[in-house]
């Protein structure tokens, strides 16, 4: 008997989880919505709880205030970031330019894509940058990329190859922001990061 009303019960619960999960993701998308059409000096959780067709009581079950819509927007960006980081620099079945070739792309498409809500979260980095779960993200980063330095100069020095992993990170961000601020179109995307990759890739062989 005992196990029946654990039975039951779970699968009462199952059905108010996943609505919770829903509303959670419409409030999420309605965030990204109202940053990108109105900006980060605009942005309210009135103006969310109204795009999301849902009350304020129920913005607020979930989310005290807007800083923390932000604050799980940038969470979940880095994430998305770095999976993609993670996921090709650690395929060993491609060759290091490759690898390089392919994150460049997926980057900086990534940064054109989402530009507008990557520009309004800038605007609120600073209170978010040495938070626990940015310093989750660069630990993860920390191992990845030396990996792939490794991998990709194994001749060079310690510190040769520290230098290269701030290379790649001040390469690939710095110039995937500015592409991303100039509109441009997908082959134009394409060609400044085969460009960016080989260049690095360049300097990774001569090390």
């Amino acid at each position: 008997m005992p196990r029946t009303r654990r039975t039951e019960t779970s699968s009462r619960r199952t059905p108010v989880q996943a609505r919770s999960a829903q509303l959670v993701a419409d409030i999420l998308e309605a965030s990204i919505q109202v940053l990108e059409r109105e900006g980060p000096h605009k942005f309210t959780t009135i103006r969310v709880a109204e795009t999301a067709g849902v009350s304020i009581g129920s913005v607020y079950q979930y989310f005290p205030n807007k800083q923390a819509i932000l604050y799980r927007l940038q969470i979940d960006e880095w994430e998305r970031t770095g999976h993609v980081v993670d996921a090709i620099l650690s395929d060993e079945a491609l060759a290091p330019r490759a690898r390089l070739r392919a994150l460049f792309r997926a980057f900086f498409q990534s940064e054109c894509d989402e530009a507008p809500l990557r520009l309004a979260l800038d605007a609120a980095a600073p209170r978010y940058r040495d938070s626990p779960a940015s310093r989750v993200q660069r630990r993860r980063s920390q191992r990845i990329v030396p990996r792939f330095i490794a991998r990709a100069a194994p001749n060079a020095s310690p510190g040769q190859r520290r230098f290269a992993v701030q290379l790649l990170f001040l390469h690939l961000t710095s110039l995937g922001k500015e592409v991303s601020e100039t509109n441009p179109t997908r082959g134009t995307v394409r060609r400044f990061a085969d460009a960016g990759a080989d260049m690095l890739s360049m300097y990774l062989e001569r090390m």
